[in-house]
């Protein structure tokens, strides 16, 4: 994002600005040494069944909202409230001092800057995010890069090089609960940017406005998604 500006901005999608997205809306502790040593999926057919029921529990999770704290490559540390829906909508609320704002509808996603009256337009299933958000999560295509089973998480790596480049995000589950820890996005130039949640609520109803983007600030004529 420029350092001063005025004016609503918009900014084209590419490796670079996928990787700053990651940056944006990842949460949890740095993944770095988990990473080490993942065993390759589908490993054993226990480690693919596990994975899978994993998953299914996650995805059975229509809505979820809690607090999060967010740890990026640098180091720097923030924290506020999510909100979920699936399929596709994600709303997180950053504590001040930050003025970030990001939300997903389901089509797109949208990180914006109050102080700077700035945004970011990114098509949903270009970002990583499109695999945390789905309705279902499949571990049985591509997408799956790694899955490790430890005695107090279950960590499952996915990505898919032909649509997210090189970024790739990882998510931790309990592995006895099959609830969500915390996930982790890997940037392209092997950044990574993790979030961690807690005081989590499921099957809460949100008002229709949550996950509104507010296109008429982002983009004055049409949405990327109607060119």
């Amino acid at each position: 994002m420029p350092k001063q500006t005025t004016s609503t901005t918009i900014k084209r999608h590419d490796a670079s600005r996928r990787a700053m997205l990651g940056g944006g809306l990842g949460l949890g502790l740095s993944l770095m040494a988990v990473a080490t040593g993942l065993v390759g999926f589908p490993g054993t057919a226990r480690s693919a069944e596990t994975a899978q029921r994993v998953a299914d529990h996650f995805a059975s999770v229509k809505t979820m909202t809690g607090e999060f704290i967010q740890f990026g490559p640098n180091g720097e540390q923030t924290g506020g409230k999510f909100f979920i829906e699936r399929p596709g909508k994600l709303r997180f609320n950053y504590e001040a001092p930050s003025a970030v704002r990001v939300i997903a509808d389901g089509k797109n996603v949208v990180i914006g800057n109050r102080k700077l009256r700035t945004w970011d337009l990114y098509p949903l299933g270009k970002t990583p995010l499109k695999l945390l958000l789905s309705e279902r999560i499949d571990l049985s295509g591509e997408t799956v890069r790694s899955v490790k089973e430890d005695p107090d998480l279950t960590t499952i790596v996915l990505g898919n090089k032909s649509i997210f480049g090189d970024s790739t995000i990882s998510m931790m589950f309990d592995p006895s609960s099959f609830e969500l820890r915390q996930w982790t996005i890997r940037d392209a130039q092997g950044k990574d940017t993790s979030v961690m949640i807690f005081n989590v609520q499921s099957g809460v109803r949100f008002a229709e406005d949550v996950f509104e983007v507010p296109y008429a600030q982002v983009q004055p004529t049409k949405k990327p998604s109607e060119r």
